[in-house]
């Protein structure tokens, strides 16, 4: 049944590469510089460093108003910059584990996952922001459990795949099973609430499992039934109804339920082309909310207008591929789990970096969902960041086979 996996993406077993059989074999190779995707790993980072310099731009106005800031502009400038600092160190400590390892930890990383999720829903563990209770206060730092879980679930998923191979055409033996744990990580985000998350983790665990082999007609019944139980989650919560229809017409509200969108989109209009000029918004004076987190994408495109908005998706557009094509390359050779999880990665950059950017123009309603590498976040930019160093880790593991490489 090995042989079936992923056939109708990625052809016949004949088709396929293989890795060439190796005269010796070296054990202990360690990565150089250049080694990985070089193109992956400048667009990350130039979206990290371009993101860096759109939170400063973005929060200066917030930083000098807020009680909680001391006044000072470069508040979460200094913060993200840590963050990233961070993010760096947990990378090359992620770089460094093998996906076997991976692989082995992921039913502990998974439970591991499950349990933040519930100690954040814990009076007196986890924080309460706008209404939301989401984090995990350590400190000087907000741990938001649920960034960490959409790695985990990559990871369980392409496991899960690997592990349930033979019994991908099978709805109760194949589907039914993730579709329970999926439920399961989904009440207890909902609890937070935290309904793009939800969605976002959705969308790597049954993409997974579709580019793992589930049938067409499991996976078109998943997406009717999906659709239909979102929409019944919307119409039950009126608040989750008023985004909608706020979404729908902000400008019938522009001073209550469209108040986000209708200045995010204000602030488009204004940057045409070329943008009003770095450090130019008018909209990151307190008009607009959010505007260093959900919101920094607007910020871009009234600073940096047309082309600036245009050379972020080109990034996202190069981080994407890349790691779609590590991953088909890992199924080629197969490699079924690093396959499977950095597809799984992919999913979850992508379908975050979609959604996120939609709620700015106005295509999607408002979520909490931040910009991938962008948006101001210690737990976002940290998990984006290891996720990365997985894919690259993932890659130099590759491109040994192809050389002939035991790792």
């Amino acid at each position: 049944m090995a042989e079936t996996l992923m056939r109708r993406w990625f052809g016949r077993r004949g088709d396929r590469l293989t890795p060439s059989a190796p005269h010796h074999v070296e054990r202990g190779p360690v990565a150089r510089f250049g080694e990985f995707d070089l193109s992956l790993f400048w667009a990350v980072t130039a979206l990290t460093l371009m993101g860096l310099v759109m939170v400063y731009s973005a929060s200066i106005a917030l930083a000098e108003e807020s009680p909680a800031t001391g006044g000072r502009a470069n508040y979460f400038l200094i913060r993200q910059a840590v963050f990233v600092l961070l993010g760096a160190g947990v990378a090359w400590m992620a770089f460094q584990v093998p996906m076997r390892v991976w692989q082995s930890l992921t039913p502990w990383l998974f439970l591991l996952g499950v349990v933040l999720l519930i100690l954040v829903l814990l009076p007196g563990i986890g924080k309460v922001v706008n209404g939301s209770r989401r984090w995990i206060p350590l400190g000087p730092i907000n741990f938001q459990p649920s960034e960490f879980m959409k790695l985990f679930v990559s990871f369980y998923a392409a496991d899960y795949t690997v592990r349930k191979l033979r019994f991908m055409a099978s709805f109760w033996r194949g589907f039914l099973p993730l579709a329970f744990v999926v439920v399961l990580v989904g009440v207890l985000l909902l609890l937070q609430p935290d309904f793009g998350a939800f969605a976002v983790i959705s969308a790597i665990a049954f993409g997974v499992l579709f580019l793992g082999g589930l049938k067409l007609r499991i996976f078109f019944a998943l997406i009717l039934l999906a659709g239909a139980a979102f929409a019944v989650l919307i119409l039950s919560s009126e608040y989750r109804s008023q985004r909608l229809f706020a979404f729908l017409d902000p400008w019938a509200d522009p001073l209550g339920k469209g108040y986000q969108l209708t200045h995010a989109l204000i602030a488009f209009g204004r940057g045409e082309w070329f943008g009003v000029g770095l450090g130019g918004s008018v909209e990151k004076l307190l008009y607009l909310p959010e505007a260093h987190t959900d919101f920094l994408f607007a910020v871009v495109g009234e600073e940096l207008g047309w082309v600036g908005v245009c050379a972020v998706v080109a990034l996202f557009a190069v981080v994407i591929w890349r790691t779609f094509t590590i991953g088909r390359g890992l199924v080629c050779v197969e490699q079924y789990f690093s396959g499977l999880a950095v597809f799984g990665i992919g999913l979850w950059i992508g379908v975050q970096t979609f959604i996120n950017m939609g709620v700015n123009v106005g295509l999607l309603p408002t979520k909490g969902l931040t910009l991938p590498f962008m948006s101001y976040g210690g737990s976002s930019i940290i998990a984006n960041l290891a996720a990365m160093a997985v894919v690259l880790r993932a890659d130099w593991e590759l491109r040994c086979l192809r050389r002939g490489i035991q790792v």
